[in-house]
């Protein structure tokens, strides 16, 4: 799949930052609404964390397989999700060092 879309992501690169801002947006939304309602729900970190992590991760092993499925190799669609697994690694260690700089926040 990185193959296919190699060409494209290393001769457009204004369209993965288009395409990206709009992962990034949501990713970091959906984290910060889950820790959020953990904190106010009075979650425990051990708890709260991992809860807004998994709420936050966009599960694009199931996005590309769609996505293909659905509107084939050559699509935007495959573009889109090849680029959402490239920026969630990198994207995710964010909300990680978030989580780790407020372990107070929580009881223990």
């Amino acid at each position: 799949m990185f193959s296919f879309k190699g060409e494209i992501i290393t001769t457009s690169p204004l369209t993965i930052v288009w395409i990206a801002i709009p992962l990034f947006i949501q990713t970091i939304f959906i984290f910060a609404l889950g820790y959020g309602a953990a904190r106010l729900l009075k979650f425990k970190y051990e708890d709260a964390a991992p809860a807004a992590m998994i709420g936050a991760s966009n599960h694009f092993e199931v996005a590309i397989a769609t996505a293909v499925m659905l509107f084939g190799l050559s699509s935007g669609a495959a573009l889109a999700t090849v680029v959402g697994v490239l920026i969630e690694v990198p994207l995710m260690l964010m909300p990680v060092e978030f989580c780790k700089r407020t372990t107070s926040w929580f009881d223990h």
